[in-house]
């Protein structure tokens, strides 16, 4: 159950990210550092996702876990 609930919360962010990538509950900030080239937006409040920029209109996803499991790369 608690694996549905977090696809439908994953889902839900990805759309909001197609229809507004900068939208304030997504919390989207560059990163810097060894992600220097990469994106973040937050599924909930421990959970983030990595993208890649390919184009301004086309973003990769390239990570999934908590702050310090995507951060700690």
């Amino acid at each position: 159950m608690k694996d549905r609930k977090l696809v439908s919360r994953i889902e839900k962010q990805i759309s909001l990210f197609e229809l507004n990538s900068k939208h304030p509950s997504l919390r989207t900030h560059k990163l810097s550092g060894n992600l220097n080239n990469r994106w973040s937006i937050s599924i909930s409040k421990g959970l983030r996702m990595v993208y890649i920029m390919i184009d301004k209109n086309i973003a990769y996803f390239v990570d999934l876990g908590t702050h310090d499991e995507v951060y700690r790369k």
